[in-house]
């Protein structure tokens, strides 16, 4: 059975709340139920973290061993550093998703200092982008 880990990076604990014009009105945990139905034969586990070190230790502990890792780092995509090189690190693939598209949002947004080591990144989806990216990892 794959072993699928999903990281959600700061304030992704208030999907559903935060801004539901941008981000939709469903929190990520019951999306995350409805994730597990829509793949039976994976393994899917849910961390999330509005730290940084969180997020990097998590990417360490299920790096090497995993089958591939889901990450919405949040706004540490656009400037950490320290997450980029843990993703470099680490020998599982790891697919980038952003609920909103980053590319038609505020500047900063544009840039992502983490895609250069992720197999592949999915931004503008909605919640969906997750399962977009779950289907990814299953065909590596």
């Amino acid at each position: 059975m794959y072993q699928i880990q999903i990281i959600n990076g700061p304030n992704l604990n208030l999907l559903g709340k935060r801004e539901p014009n941008i981000y939709g009105n469903q929190s990520f945990e019951v999306y995350f139920e409805r994730l597990r139905k829509d793949f039976p034969n994976a393994a899917l586990h849910y961390f999330q973290s509005n730290h940084e070190g969180d997020i990097i230790d998590k990417l360490h502990q299920v790096g090497f061993d995993y089958d591939g890792i889901v990450l919405n780092a949040g706004a540490y995509t656009h400037y950490s550093y320290a997450i980029a090189d843990a993703i470099k690190a680490i020998e599982v693939p790891v697919v980038e998703v952003h609920i909103s598209d980053i590319y038609a949002r505020e500047d900063f947004r544009k840039i992502s200092v983490t895609s250069e080591n992720c197999l592949k990144i999915i931004s503008g989806k909605g919640l969906e982008g997750y399962k977009i990216a779950i289907e990814k990892l299953l065909k590596v």
